[in-house]
């Protein structure tokens, strides 16, 4: 996986102690604005920011665009790009792991490196091992919590179900656990559909289909699903959403979608409206929400 690096520099207006301060800010709110085009890890540095985006994912309009109604009059942002080291960035996280994760007192996540007694996983009735390999959701993130819940409130025995995106294939794991029937699943990165297939495995899951690919590899499934799942960023879910819901069954047909902010919700939910999806549940954690939606 080929990352860029984009060094954004903060060039304040005001006095030393004010522009201290106000680079605090910037970086807070520039974290938050180019997150919509795609960057997924960051960095503080002196008087700016480092930004981190797959090399397939960047667009330059996009960044260009989030950056356009930047809203501190009192700082200026510019920004230069270049290639990142080749290296595995998960690596020194992979080699320490992740202590367990427990969502709603009934689901744990662990890091299938360590071993663990029987006794700890009889405190839950389901139970997930992950070993990441340089691939997004082990749980510790709010957006993937979310999604767990609701699929815990959510009718998934006997269900067909897409997972878009799936990183890790936690989520495609966890519906399978719950009693779907199949689950269907792509990233557009191979390294997650080959940790998708490996987590799978150690789960001892053997109904995942993981696929290489975007949105657009949706339609040559030739299925219709009860449950797609997506954990995806704002700009790629209503670019997709459309296809999400061309992929939902017409009777009671359930997407779940994360990824995104409070301030997005109202946007996304104005896109499912226009395309025949009814909100039923909205949650939020830190900022960060997950709506669930059903066809109308």
């Amino acid at each position: 996986m080929k990352f860029l690096i984009a060094k954004f520099n903060f060039t304040p207006k005001s006095g030393a102690q004010e522009a201290s301060q106000m680079r605090e800010i910037a970086a807070d709110l520039l974290c938050d604005i180019v997150a919509e085009a795609g960057f997924e890890a960051f960095e503080t540095i002196e008087n700016g920011v480092n930004g981190y985006i797959q090399s397939t994912l960047y667009h330059q309009e996009s960044l260009d665009l989030a950056l356009q109604d930047w809203p501190l009059d009192d700082i200026s942002v510019s920004y230069s790009i270049s290639e990142a080291e080749d290296k595995n960035w998960n690596e020194e996280w992979e080699n320490t792991g992740f202590e367990p994760i427990v969502i709603d007192d009934a689901v744990v996540v662990y890091d299938a490196k360590r071993t663990y007694t029987p006794d700890f996983f009889s405190s839950y009735r389901y139970s997930i091992g992950i070993e990441a390999q340089m691939a997004f959701g082990t749980g510790t993130h709010q957006t993937t919590r979310m999604v767990i819940q609701e699929l815990l409130c959510s009718e998934i025995r006997g269900k067909e179900v897409l997972d878009c995106g799936c990183g890790t294939g936690i989520l495609g794991i966890f519906s399978s656990k719950m009693g779907a029937t199949h689950v269907a699943a792509y990233d557009i990165d191979e390294w997650s559909v080959k940790n998708t297939q490996h987590n799978a495995e150690l789960n001892a899951v053997d109904n995942i289909t993981p696929q290489l690919g975007d949105a657009s590899i949706v339609p040559l499934m030739d299925k219709e699903f009860d449950v797609v799942l997506a954990n995806i960023n704002r700009n790629i879910l209503l670019q997709d959403m459309p296809v999400f819901r061309q992929s939902l069954k017409e009777d009671g047909g359930l997407l779940i979608i994360s990824g995104f902010y409070k301030d997005d919700v109202e946007m996304l939910i104005e896109k499912a409206q226009e395309l025949g999806l009814k909100p039923i549940r909205q949650r939020e954690e830190d900022g960060w929400c997950c709506l669930s939606l059903k066809t109308m």
